[in-house]
């Protein structure tokens, strides 16, 4: 077996051409399609970091300037042999190689680009030929049209003026003999045309023996002769002398212009391959952009691998929803055996595997995040699918063990074996036993070996051969269809029954069939369901984790603003006192210079009055001066949004909580630094700091509600108990617990009202439902309380 059975089986040819697609050229895209895996590592690295330092390229703000590449390959070659000339068009498509080869060379060399990323492909630059004179060369010699230029030399311009001149004026005589014609003689909306390189006139059949000369053509239907008088054969002759004359003075041209760029052949070479290479690099890396390829690492084959959020490059191309999948195989792991029902992905995750293996052993980014870790293997073995012949005479049993001897006798410990289906075609129980003996050996070796399998037997070798390990594709048995959800270490199981039971076949078949299975097949597969459902109940548990979590956040991320809010308030208010201040002093200085300049005008006598009034402005003055002091240093001492409890909390004490819209309430008990205040019939637990004595009348409680629960920052409590209250009291309390969490941007409130009657749980629902704050509401699941507790979400 040789890896080109295997890479077809993995589709590498049509992955390549997938990336070839994203060159800029065909010649590009053609070497990327001839890529075929490597084994040197230390030369894959280097490709990898070239393509990394191409798409570094490409998404910088200059881009990537792609240059048309003209396939010049062979008639390189042929312009090594002395001797052999270049036609017209060659020589417009190697000035076209040129100037892609300057403009690139320039690009490369451009400061504005990553510095990184032109070190790293300085090596192709180098290779890139600038050849400024030759280009001019062609330019002045070839015109765009492929035509040597009437200007190329001395004799073309003679040559071509007198054709010019010679052609116009027998075209003119030709037009003056075809006006001449009888009516009947004539051809309508025919004129002068040009047969086997002579000029002729058309004219009807019955002219040619009046008009005389030569036929050089006729019409499909015969009726119309295409005839050069005599008087202008000698015309055409000399029109004929002409254009070989610029024959040979073009093939001159073209002779001395191959001569001269012909000492430049090795390095249109390499600018070319050059080139290809580049655009290359550049298709890969768009591919890497496009399909979401982060960079992975290499490893050896003994190292295991590491694949994150793996996708089969193919699905990706059609739009599918591809369910990424995160596969760690350790060292001392050397095979997984992948069970579980038909349709669930097994084959299709093999191959992505493969895939994704073979493609970045050809310098290919394969579509894996970061954190992938893949190794290197010498060969690439596989047997999937359907491998009958009939030229052959083999069955699909008989072509599998075929590929199976091959593999055994050909894979290394540096290897990496697919096998899908292993065991089948077969009697079950032989077809076990013999998968099982496969597996074994190749594990013992140490070849990476990653297989498929509906067999039950076979899930017991991870407890029997180290360095097997189990593994499963979920199924949802309830909708009977796939999750592509990869799961280490469980072993998958098949559903049969399960589907058939879904399918509607009769319960007493069913119960006969199940009795059928071995007794120990059934408690593993009882096992298995049961691992199954606890896998999910812990995933239903991490998700509701991060969604409180991700709450949680938010809500930090909101109060966190709320406290900038406020500290710029209190800046702001800070700066005014300081103005404030300055301009009391500022005025009290100009009030006691003012005082002085009047005390030097007045007489003795009014001396003492005048001083007197003086000192009563400046004492005003110095009060109001510390005022402003005051409510400065206030401000400057006293916390934002907090209420102050002047001397210690005492039980029956009035008071306000701040933080819940100043409602007034009783405090029924202080410990801990925190205050209990009864609200109405509401219990609230909140800090000291949050409280202040207050002259209102408290609301009388009544049947006192525990509300209770963790408290966020904002105090509000996240649940509310309302058993042993009456129907009236719980509208109140629910009210009140919604209003709290509404302020502190709760986003979830829990409810804790009993199961009983049921009649609570109703009114509650009823109140929720017409609430606009809340989204929507819930009971509680099993590890949240079930119906005893509803679970609001506030928007």
């Amino acid at each position: 077996m040789s890896d080109s059975h295997a890479l077809r089986i993995l589709e590498l040819d049509a992955a390549l051409a997938l990336v070839g697609g994203r060159a800029a050229t065909e010649l590009g895209a053609a070497h990327i399609r001839a890529l075929r895996p490597r084994c040197d590592r230390a030369g894959l690295e280097r490709e990898h970091t070239r393509v990394a330092a191409m798409r570094a390229m490409v998404g910088s703000d200059e881009g990537w300037p792609s240059e048309p590449i003209p396939d010049l390959r062979e008639a390189l070659v042929r312009l090594g042999v002395p001797g052999t000339w270049w036609s017209s068009g060659e020589f417009l498509a190697a000035a076209t190689l040129l100037a892609s080869s300057r403009r690139t060379r320039d690009a490369l060399r451009d400061e504005r680009r990553p510095q990184m990323a032109r070190a790293v492909l300085a090596e192709l630059s180098g290779r890139l030929v600038t050849q400024a004179d030759v280009e001019r060369v062609i330019d002045r010699t070839i015109a765009p049209d492929g035509l040597v230029r009437d200007d190329a030399s001395p004799l073309m311009r003679k040559v071509r003026r007198e054709l010019r001149g010679a052609q116009g004026e027998l075209v003119r005589m030709l037009e003056r003999m075809m006006a001449a014609l009888d009516a009947h003689q004539q051809v309508p909306d025919m004129s002068v045309t040009v047969r086997n390189g002579r000029y002729v006139i058309p004219v009807r059949r019955d002219a040619r023996s009046s008009l005389g000369g030569i036929v050089h053509d006729s019409s499909s239907t015969g009726a119309t002769l295409f005839v050069e008088p005599p008087a202008a054969v000698e015309a055409g002759n000399r029109i004929r002398e002409l254009e070989a004359e610029e024959i040979r003075e073009t093939e001159r041209i073209l002779r001395e212009l191959t001569e001269t760029i012909r000492p430049g052949q090795p390095a249109m070479v390499a600018a070319i391959e050059a080139l290809i290479e580049l655009d290359s690099l550049y298709g890969r890396a768009r591919f890497a952009a496009e399909f979401l390829c982060a960079p992975a690492d290499l490893c050896d084959a003994v190292e295991g691998f590491a694949i994150r959020e793996g996708r089969h490059p193919l699905l990706v191309a059609q739009g599918l929803a591809v369910v990424p999948f995160d596969l760690t195989m350790d060292p001392n792991e050397r095979t997984l055996l992948v069970s579980g029902p038909n349709t669930g992905g097994k084959t299709v995750l093999l191959k992505a595997v493969g895939l994704i293996s073979a493609m970045a052993q050809c310098g290919a980014p394969p579509p894996v995040a970061t954190g992938s870790r893949i190794p290197v293997y010498d060969a690439f073995f596989a047997d999937v699918g359907d491998e009958q012949s009939i030229q052959a005479s083999l069955s699909t049993f008989s072509a599998h063990l075929r590929n199976l001897a091959e593999i055994l006798s050909e894979a290394t410990r540096d290897s990496l074996v697919l096998v899908d289906e292993l065991g089948s075609g077969t009697d079950p129980v032989e077809g076990a036993a013999l998968g099982g003996a496969i597996l074994e050996d190749l594990t013992r070796r140490g070849t990476m070996t990653l297989a498929t399998t509906h067999l039950g037997v076979l899930q017991q070798l991870a407890t029997e051969v180290p360095g097997v390990v189990n593994a499963s594709l979920q199924f949802d048995p309830v909708a009977l269809a796939p999750t592509y959800r990869l799961i280490k270490g469980i072993p998958g199981r098949s559903y049969g029954l399960s589907i058939a039971r879904r399918l509607g076949l009769p319960a007493p078949l069913l119960a006969r069939a199940e009795a059928r299975v071995p007794r120990g097949e059934r408690d593993v597969a009882a096992l298995l369901a049961e691992l199954e459902t606890r896998e999910k109940e812990l995933a239903e548990r991490e998700r509701i984790a991060a969604a409180d979590t991700e709450s949680v956040r938010d809500r930090g991320a909101r109060i966190a603003e709320r406290e900038r809010s406020v500290g710029d308030r209190e800046r702001e208010v800070e700066r005014a006192s300081r103005r404030d201040a300055r301009r009391y002093l500022l005025g009290a200085r100009a009030e006691i210079e003012r005082t002085i300049r009047e005390l030097k005008g007045v007489e003795a006598d009014a001396l003492d009055d005048a001083a007197r009034a003086a000192r009563q402005r400046v004492e005003a003055l110095a009060a109001t001066e510390g005022d402003a002091l005051a409510r400065l240093e206030a401000n400057e001492q006293q916390p934002s949004g907090r209420g102050i409890v002047a001397g210690p909390l005492a039980i029956g004490d009035t008071v306000e909580i701040t933080t819940f819209g100043g409602r007034a309430g009783r405090v029924v008990a202080v410990r801990d630094g925190d205050a209990v205040v009864a609200v109405g019939s509401v219990k609230m637990t909140v800090p000291v700091s949050d409280v202040r004595r207050s002259a209102r009348r408290a609301d009388t409680p009544a049947a006192a509600v525990a509300l209770r629960g963790d408290i966020p920052d904002v105090h509000a409590p996240s649940e509310i108990d309302l058993r042993g209250l009456r129907v009236d009291e719980a509208e109140s309390a629910v009210m009140l617990a919604l209003d709290a969490a509404s302020r502190a941007d709760l986003r979830h409130l829990r409810i804790i009202h009993g199961k009983g009657t049921g009649a609570l749980r109703e009114r509650v629902g009823e109140m929720l439902a017409k609430d606009t704050r809340v989204s929507s509401h819930r009971p509680g699941a099993w590890n949240e309380g079930g119906t005893g507790v509803t679970i609001v979400e506030l928007s």
